[in-house]
C-alpha cells in the first residue's frame, strides 16, 4: 500500500516511532492510517501470538490495538493499550505493537 499523491494537498508531515523505527505520517492522520501507508499490515499480536490488523476501522473492535508510551501524572513514563484506528498521530509519539511492550 501507499498514499495517494497525486493532486493531494498535505499538512504538514512528521515522523512516529513504531517498535524503534521512524514511520512518516502526516497532520490529521491516525495510526492505523500511517502503518497502512507505510506497507504494516500486521498492526499487532493476540494474547496467543495470532496476526491482529484494522478490521472495522472505526474503533468497535480493538483488533488494532497498539501501545503508546505515556507520561503519567506523576511523571512516570507507561504504556497504555490504544485503538490505531482512533488514535491521531502527534510528533515524537512512540509506539509498540506488542503486548509485552517492554520487550521489544
Amino acid at each position: 500500500m501507499s498514499r495517494v499523491t497525486t493532486g493531494i494537498q498535505r499538512p504538514e508531515s512528521l515522523v512516529i516511532e513504531i517498535d524503534g523505527c521512524s514511520v512518516p505520517a502526516y497532520e490529521g492522520e491516525t495510526v492505523a492510517a500511517a502503518m497502512l501507508a507505510c506497507g504494516t499490515v500486521r498492526l499487532s499480536d493476540s494474547r496467543y501470538g495470532l496476526a491482529r490488523g484494522v478490521y472495522c476501522n472505526m474503533g468497535v473492535c480493538f483488533e488494532c490495538t497498539v501501545w503508546e508510551q505515556r507520561v503519567a501524572a506523576d511523571g512516570e513514563r507507561r504504556w497504555s493499550a490504544q485503538r490505531a484506528c482512533l488514535l491521531p498521530v502527534r510528533p515524537g509519539m512512540q509506539l509498540r505493537t506488542s503486548r509485552d511492550a517492554d520487550r521489544v
